[in-house]
């Protein structure tokens, strides 16, 4: 596995190694001391799985006093999938990084505590799944707008289907008062 760190701080980029052959491929997905050898520390309590269809943008998504971090993959499909830091301590604060992840380059994307989440699907559907290190409390989700103009994420798509609640999410200034560097 080649472990790249990323611009913000804890995030990487994961590399398995896959072995293909005449039948498909092999690849571990996951295997604990591994990833701690690699500076992931994070103990994952929950496993999601995220379908969605072209054009779908999902975040940007975050746990408010319930930080998680988080292990992405694509079982199927290609996205673009982003991180924003929004730890206001941070040189990085009000940051992102965005990566292309698909069924064919078998990437992971570790995204740490005290950054939003979100992504874009850019094939005709994905599949995602992703490790947690906090369960899931919907009294602490919070999101802010995934076009903040604040933030400028460069989506590789002009065309959104949103949920109503990212539709409606506030601006990151409304959320955090530290001002983006």
């Amino acid at each position: 596995m080649k472990v790249t760190p990323l611009s913000l701080p804890g995030l990487l980029l994961l590399e398995l190694d896959c072995y293909p052959d005449e039948r498909g491929f092999f690849l571990e997905t996951y295997q604990q001391s591994r990833y701690q050898e690699a500076g992931i520390g994070s103990t994952f309590v929950q496993d999601n799985h995220s379908f969605s269809r072209k054009n779908v943008l999902r975040g940007m998504h975050f746990q408010e006093g319930n930080h998680q971090a988080k292990l992405v993959s694509v079982i199927q499909g290609t996205i673009f999938d982003v991180a924003v830091d929004i730890r206001p301590s941070s040189k990085t604060f009000g940051k992102w990084v965005g990566q292309v992840l698909d069924d064919h380059n078998h990437h992971q994307l570790f995204i740490p505590e005290g950054c939003a989440h979100g992504f874009c699907v850019l094939s005709d559907s994905a599949h995602v799944i992703y490790k947690v290190s906090t369960p899931f409390v919907s009294e602490m989700e919070r999101s802010f707008r995934f076009d903040d103009p604040t933030i400028a994420i460069s989506w590789p798509i002009s065309t959104f289907i949103l949920s109503a609640k990212d539709r409606k999410a506030p601006l990151f200034a409304n959320l955090f008062s530290k001002e983006v560097p």
